[in-house]
């Protein structure tokens, strides 16, 4: 391996180090040079980043997607994509528990994300109808697991009820159990926990909420749409 990354991290350090806040009675030109030596750290630090997640370094790489509904924040490790949160999810606390339940070896890259960002446009534009991002397990165990196996074979345009997932997934009776799986589902879309109804058609809960929850499945023709 190269030097390259001590390269970047000394830029950075060189960089913030001239990027100090200006003292009272600094001229715009001090001012000026400030800003632009922030610049510099922050392009520094990009180029770091994408680097420790080109050369595999980082053991979870994330990146902001854009959506119909907002920025949503999408986490791969090397297995494949592992977090898709919502825009309302605060990013930190995501981070956080990243870090505590996998790798505190995080870095953004979006680059690498590239596929992902790429997979999700063509779906929210209706040119995608399945995924084909391999997916990082690692968050989800138990019959948590069982029940959002049986969801990610839910087709394009179709749904099922609480309890015929349960069933699939070996727990006739386990109709609430289920419910709580999908709704701590941490890959929604890609794991389409949205396709899953109550018996007789209501849409039944959503940990994106019940409006996008119809959208979503408005996108795909399961349900028809509201005038």
């Amino acid at each position: 391996m190269t030097n390259r990354p001590l390269d970047d991290e000394q830029a950075i350090e060189d960089a913030l180090r001239r990027g100090a806040p200006p003292e009272p009675g600094d001229s715009s030109a001090a001012t000026a040079d400030t800003r632009a030596s922030s610049e510099r750290a922050a392009v520094a630090a990009r180029r770091l980043a994408d680097r420790v997640a080109a050369e595999g370094l980082a053991d979870v790489s994330y990146t902001p997607a854009d959506s119909p509904f907002g920025t949503l924040l999408v986490a791969c490790t090397r297995r494949g994509l592992v977090r898709l949160a919502f825009p309302e999810e605060d990013v930190d606390t995501i981070l956080e528990g990243l870090a505590r339940r996998l790798s505190p070896r995080i870095v953004e890259a979006s680059a690498q994300l590239d596929p992902v960002r790429r997979e999700l446009d063509e779906y929210f534009s209706g040119r995608r109808h399945g995924f084909e991002l391999r997916l990082d397990w690692a968050l989800i165990g138990g019959f948590g697991r069982q029940v959002l196996r049986v969801t990610s074979e839910i087709p394009y345009g179709g749904v099922l009820s609480y309890a015929e997932v349960a069933a699939d997934a070996g727990s006739p009776r386990g109709s609430r159990a289920a419910g709580n799986a999908l709704g701590s589902n941490p890959i929604p879309i890609v794991i389409p926990c949205h396709r899953v109804l109550r018996s007789g058609g209501a849409l039944g809960g959503y940990g994106g909420g019940p409006e996008r929850k119809r959208w979503l499945l408005e996108l795909e023709g399961a349900i028809a749409a509201e005038p």
